[in-house]
């Protein structure tokens, strides 16, 4: 996909109305069950944000203001007036942040593990910080059962671990500083419109289920569920489950 001058890797399953699903600190796998299990619901499009899997990030373009403004533009090539938008994790941050500048574009919103907002003091981390935290125990946070689903970096191949390498470095750029969130969001949520779903891994130890609570009620009207038995990637560790709530909320 070009979008201007920038050329998204881009995923699609699925025909019919458009659902833009922006994914988190890593970009998607191709193989993901729950992609397939989606597409019944239209054209399932997930780019790979510019500097994350094999999109390319242009010189100067470093800020989440840069990456919502191009799904702005992403938004404006789709062939409907409104879309179905959805996002993961910090791609939910990007989802919020386009919602509250463009409700008119968007049909309905899921928010699944969403950055972005900050609810707690100065002093007291609402988010896991990934970048200074052992990687055991971002993988003991991130998954209901990491023995099973936290990846096995000792059997991926070289072109995995430099595109797992390259998604870092690009999260840590866009969300260092402050760390995963905007501190004016919180103020405009109530712009959104839009029906929205948010969506949690009841054992999410990245960001707690408590901050989803808090993050659904500055959403008017938006309902907040949880996944049993999934932590930070339900859409992973419970495909079955959040293609179902995603369809159910989707579905005219």
């Amino acid at each position: 996909m070009l979008i201007g001058d920038i050329e998204l890797e881009v995923i699609r399953r699925g025909t019919g109305r458009p659902v833009l699903l922006l994914h988190g600190m890593q970009n998607v796998d191709p193989q993901a069950p729950f992609l397939d299990l989606l597409g019944g619901q239209g054209e399932i499009i997930v780019p790979s944000h510019p500097g994350f899997g094999h999109s390319a990030r242009p010189d100067g373009f470093d800020t989440v203001y840069d990456l919502v403004h191009l799904y702005l533009d992403v938004l404006d090539t789709l062939p409907y007036d409104r879309v179905h938008l959805v996002g993961l994790s910090f791609g939910g941050w990007l989802a919020a942040e386009m919602a509250v500048k463009s409700c008119h574009r968007i049909d309905r919103l899921v928010l699944a593990d969403a950055f972005g907002i900050k609810m707690s003091d100065r002093e007291t981390p609402d988010i896991l910080d990934v970048f200074n935290t052992s990687p055991q125990e971002v993988q003991r946070c991130s998954w209901h059962d990491p023995a099973t689903w936290a990846p096995d970096y000792d059997t991926m191949s070289d072109e995995a671990l430099i595109v797992r390498a390259r998604n870092w470095e690009a999260l840590c750029l866009y969300g260092w500083h402050p760390y995963m969130y905007n501190p004016q969001l919180t103020r405009w949520l109530h712009r959104i419109s839009r029906p929205a779903l948010v969506l949690w891994g009841a054992s999410d130890g990245i960001v707690s289920p408590s901050y989803g609570q808090a993050y659904s009620e500055l959403i008017p009207g938006s309902r907040f569920e949880l996944i049993e038995k999934a932590g930070h990637h339900p859409e992973i560790e419970q495909p079955e489950a959040f293609a179902d709530r995603v369809a159910a909320f989707l579905a005219p």
